[in-house]
């Protein structure tokens, strides 16, 4: 069994679709970031980051943070979404770790400054929304020549796409990416993705396209 700390997140997100998509049991601790819970005093002592998704395997013994560590060690548990050597193994690691240093937190300022707080610095704005649509561009191109980012389904997929739900707080419109916006279709269709989504909120479902 997985012990999975988690909250309704892109970061979050990534784990509870990786551990739906590998069918990996697991048992759900929801972590509510905006109450703090994150900061408590246990949660930091076994997570010291104390930042989720976070992971502790009842099985292997193994505790981990950072949601790329997680995704590589459950691909590689499960045997699922991340070639075993080679370079279509490289492809996924290069795209996973493009999402952690780019995709992700590009997109978490845009988000911040475009639609949390609006107004507070023009700058801020432009800066993170020209690069948001930049690294958006970047994965259209990809995704022209691929179906996936890199080539298969992978956990690089896993880990891009709960970001892409943003986009509209992101100050991006999928329609000026259609190559991303048919990935994104496909992969918000997946029972696993649709079910890890609603993880730990029941009730949420990934964004609907307009036609």
């Amino acid at each position: 069994m997985i012990e999975l700390y988690t909250w309704s997140t892109p970061n979050g997100r990534k784990i509870s679709i990786a551990l739906e998509e590998m069918e990996l049991d697991y048992r759900v601790h929801p972590i509510d970031i905006g109450a703090g819970q994150q900061s408590g005093s246990d949660f930091i002592a076994r997570f010291p980051n104390a930042k989720i998704p976070a992971i502790v395997d009842s099985e292997t013994g193994v505790s981990l943070f950072e949601s790329g560590a997680i995704l590589i060690y459950f691909a590689e548990r499960a045997g699922r979404f991340l070639p075993p050597a080679g370079s279509e193994r490289w492809a996924v690691l290069q795209w996973l770790m493009w999402q952690m240093g780019g995709f992700g937190p590009m997109l978490g300022q845009a988000a911040h400054f475009l639609h949390y707080q609006p107004g507070k610095s023009d700058y801020a704005a432009e800066r993170y929304g020209n690069e948001a649509r930049r690294l958006y561009a970047v994965l259209d191109g990809t995704l022209e020549r691929n179906e996936f980012v890199a080539g298969d389904y992978s956990i690089a997929d896993m880990a891009i796409w709960p970001w892409a739900t943003r986009f509209d707080q992101q100050g991006v419109d999928l329609a000026v990416f259609p190559n991303v916006r048919r990935w994104f279709e496909t992969i918000a269709g997946r029972p696993a993705v649709q079910r890890g989504f609603a993880v730990p909120d029941a009730t949420a479902e990934p964004p609907a396209l307009a036609a």
